[in-house]
């Protein structure tokens, strides 16, 4: 079961990326030559118009191949050349280009959805468990068993909601309407700067009321169009966290031996698989928006590297020397190599360990 859903999440995934750009490619006319699901050896293929469609016999992802793709390249001279890629204007192939990465944003935001319109929206309930002595929330007089309704006038379904609110303050004073047994009471509480432990490992200072949340798991259904707007919301999350994750790599906040590669995203797939299709769903969502982030870094052979050098040529009016793009190309393989012998070093030290 962990191996089938290993293969069906990362070749989803991938094909969908791949997917991305072919439908791009096809409604701005540009020819694509052949579209395949999967890697390897033909299974079974049809050609229709001018593109092959093949069906491979490694389920892993899928490619496209574009006509014109490579400009160095010899092309057949039967394909006309308003169909080739390289003879568009750059804007059209930037737009091919990045529809890969969007796929799965799309993707992400649609798994999302799916998940938050069938199960609803899942976390702490903002009920207090315990309040921590000599804290403002003691001071206020604020009680274990507490359920906070509001702060200031802005209503509080999750305690997630509840600590944003209480960071942004700045400090400043609060108003909590609470829920204490069958009473509802008002209380006032400035929060104060206090160190506390980041996702990161980092001590940070921020605004504290020294409250601590119950584990009480609340379910809030959502319809169709609030769904819609939680998993956009979930979708931007999943990039920022991405974002800042790389931003602690290159400050060494996040060591170098926690990267990891295929083998740990394989066990992560395979345990959540065991868990249950909600958590898969989830988890596959996930690393589909972490998978359109990647691909926008502004590495050779990525993606993110075309849409910089595409954009030089916007910029400039004319494209980059063949020697230049072959030179940028090295370069980024062998960083992606360079990255890969890592996560996959890594990947093996964990399990051994």
């Amino acid at each position: 079961m962990g191996a089938i859903a290993v293969l069906l999440v990362l070749g989803g995934l991938i094909f969908f990326h791949e997917l991305g750009h072919f439908l791009m490619a096809r409604s701005l006319g540009i020819g694509v030559k052949a579209f395949a699901l999967g890697f390897g050896p033909r299974i079974f293929s049809f050609t229709w118009g001018m593109t092959e469609y093949r069906l491979c016999a490694v389920p892993l992802g899928g490619y496209v191949m574009l006509a014109g793709e490579s400009p160095d390249a010899p092309e057949d001279p039967a394909i006309p050349k308003n169909l080739l890629f390289s003879a568009r204007p750059v804007w059209q192939r930037m737009a091919v280009v990045a529809a890969g990465p969007m796929a799965n944003f799309l993707l992400a935001w649609g798994l999302y959805w799916a998940l938050f319109a069938s199960q609803g929206q899942m976390g702490l309930a903002p009920v207090i468990e315990q309040v921590l002595p000599d804290s403002p929330a003691a001071q206020a007089e604020i009680k274990a068993g507490d359920t906070v309704l509001s702060v200031d006038g802005h209503s509080i379904i999750f305690w997630e909601e509840l600590t944003e609110l209480v960071q942004k303050s700045e400090g400043r004073t609060l108003v909590l309407d609470i829920k204490r047994g069958k009473d509802h009471v008002k209380v006032s509480v400035a929060p104060e700067m206090r160190p506390r432990k980041n996702i990161f490992g980092e001590t940070v200072s921020s605004p504290m009321m020294g409250i601590v949340a119950a584990k009480q798991i609340i379910s809030v259904e959502l319809d169709a169009a609030q769904s819609l707007k939680v998993s956009g919301k979930e979708t931007w999350r999943a990039v920022v966290n991405m974002v800042t994750a790389l931003i602690k790599m290159i400050e060494r906040v996040i060591p170098a031996d926690s990267i990891g590669g295929p083998i740990l995203i394989a066990q992560l797939i395979s345990k959540e698989a065991q868990s249950g299709f909600v958590g898969l769903i989830a988890l596959t969502a996930a690393l589909s928006a972490n998978l359109g982030f990647v691909n926008l870094l502004p590495i050779p052979v990525l993606d993110g590297g075309h849409l910089v050098i595409f954009s030089l040529e916007a910029v400039t009016r004319k494209p980059l020397s063949l020697r230049a793009r072959a030179a940028a190309i090295r370069v980024g393989i062998a960083m992606l190599a360079a990255l890969m012998i890592l996560a996959t070093y890594n990947d093996l030290r964990r399990l051994l360990q």
